[in-house]
């Protein structure tokens, strides 16, 4: 008797695990010939040191983790992601009873062109914006690490419209 229940614990299991899912989703809609991407290091057109960097990290990670297109090096790239960022604004949002500021928030502009190696352009986004808050701090380390985790974020969510854009909505 208990190996029989043992057994029918088993093929319920079974079962239930092999219901069948997939991963769905990942159709693509990129023409035909891109199967890979580079995205060199965007130009920095702004006052704020370094914004670059975090920006064309967040478009490398974005592309990389989905897989659907190949990240290499421009000179095996079927096409080629360029940015500048070409503005940055911090502004001062709310403030306490004495006057010192709480939040800020920060405004990123991107400019993008995707590019055949040749240097035709395949799309262009003029304009690209983002823009998000943090919290202000009395310490200076603090605020600039809050701002630096602001601008990470533009990053990501700029890369990730952009990424959707690219698969989707060509």
């Amino acid at each position: 008797m208990r190996t029989w229940k043992g057994a029918l614990s088993l093929v319920g299991m079974l079962i239930l695990c092999s219901c069948g899912y997939q991963i769905v989703g990942k159709e693509t809609h990129v023409p035909p010939g891109i199967g890979s991407i580079a995205i060199p290091t965007f130009v920095n057109r702004t006052y704020e040191p370094g914004i670059e960097i975090p920006i064309t990290q967040a478009f490398l990670q974005e592309f990389i983790q989905d897989r659907r297109v190949k990240v290499v090096a421009r000179s095996e790239a079927d096409s080629i992601l360029e940015g500048v960022v070409r503005d940055f604004s911090l502004y001062s949002v709310s403030y306490d009873k004495a006057g010192l500021v709480l939040e800020y928030r920060t405004n990123a502009v991107v400019d993008l062109t995707l590019k055949k190696p040749t240097g035709a352009v395949i799309w262009e986004e003029k304009g690209f914006h983002e823009s998000r808050w943090f919290r202000a701090s009395t310490d200076t380390l603090i605020n600039e690490t809050n701002k630096n985790a602001a601008i990470q974020e533009i990053g990501r969510l700029m890369a990730g419209r952009i990424k959707n854009r690219f698969f989707y909505n060509f």
